[in-house]
C-alpha cells in the first residue's frame, strides 16, 4: 500500500484524508515556502503592507493612524487593519489591506459589516463623522489582478472608487466613499518581495505529444485598469 509505504507522490489528498478518518484522526497538510510556514510568509507580506499604507497616510499628514482595531457588538466581531481619523475634515475612514484574493463574497461581507461597526468604533472614540470611508486596499501581485479583473462587475459595483479618486478624497476627505485599488504606488518600494502572493508554480515543459495537441478555449482574463492604483 502506498501510505503504509510512506510513498506519497501519487497519493491524492482526499484518499489520505479518508484513510485518516477512518482511524478517527484528522489530516492536515503542511505548506512550506523556502523554509518557513506559508501563513508567517503572509503574515509578513500582510504587516508590511500594513507599514507601508500607515508611513504613507502619515507623510500626508492630518490623518491620525490607529492599526488593528478590534470590535464586538451583537455578534458581529472582527478586526480592522487601519482606522483613520482626520480631525479638521471629520471623517473617519476604514481600510482592509488584502494579500491576496481568495473570497470575493467574503470580502464584500467583511467590508459591509465594518461599514456598519464605523459610526460606532468612532463615537466610542469620542469622534463624530461627517463622511465615512471604506477602502479595500490590494497588495498588486498578478493573481490578485487576476482575481479583480475576474469579478470586476460587481466588485465595481460595490466599490465605485479607484485608487485615483481615493488619491484626490484623501487629500480633501469629503462625503462618503467606497473604494478598491491596488496598493499606491507611490509607496510600492516599500513592500518588499514577499508583501505579495507567492511565485506561481508552473507546470512541467509539456511533453512533444502534448505540443501537438490542440488547445483549450480557455482563456486567461483580460487585466484592465479598473482598480488602478
Amino acid at each position: 500500500m502506498q501510505i503504509e509505504a510512506g510513498r506519497l507522490e501519487r497519493v491524492r489528498f482526499g484518499d489520505i484524508r479518508g484513510y485518516a478518518k477512518a482511524l478517527g484522526a484528522r489530516f492536515d497538510g503542511s505548506v512550506l515556502w523556502q523554509g518557513a510556514d506559508l501563513d508567517r510568509m503572509l503574515n509578513r507580506g500582510h504587516s508590511r503592507l500594513h507599514e507601508a499604507m500607515a508611513k504613507w497616510l502619515t507623510d500626508l499628514g492630518g490623518w491620525l493612524i490607529l492599526p488593528e482595531v478590534s470590535f464586538a457588538y451583537r455578534g458581529e466581531r472582527g478586526v480592522i487593519d487601519i482606522v483613520a481619523w482626520h480631525a479638521a475634515w471629520r471623517t473617519l475612514l476604514v481600510i482592509e489591506l488584502k494579500t491576496r484574493i481568495v473570497d470575493i463574497n467574503d470580502l464584500m461581507a467583511t467590508m459591509d459589516i465594518r461599514g456598519r461597526m464605523a459610526s460606532r468604533i468612532a463615537h466610542e472614540r469620542g469622534w463624530d463623522p461627517l463622511a465615512i470611508g471604506l477602502w479595500v486596499v490590494v497588495a498588486p501581485a498578478r493573481t490578485n489582478k487576476r482575481a479583480l479583473a475576474e469579478h470586476a462587475t460587481i466588485l465595481r459595483a460595490k466599490f465605485p472608487a479607484d485608487g485615483r479618486v481615493m488619491r484626490r478624497w484623501i487629500a480633501t476627505p469629503t462625503g462618503d466613499i467606497a473604494a478598491l485599488s491596488f496598493m499606491p504606488q507611490v509607496r510600492l518600494g516599500d513592500l518588499g518581495s514577499d508583501a505579495t502572493t507567492p511565485r506561481r508554480i508552473r507546470r512541467p515543459e509539456p511533453s512533444v505529444d502534448e505540443r501537438a495537441a490542440p488547445s483549450s478555449d480557455r482563456r486567461t482574463p483580460r487585466i484592465g485598469v479598473a482598480f488602478r492604483d
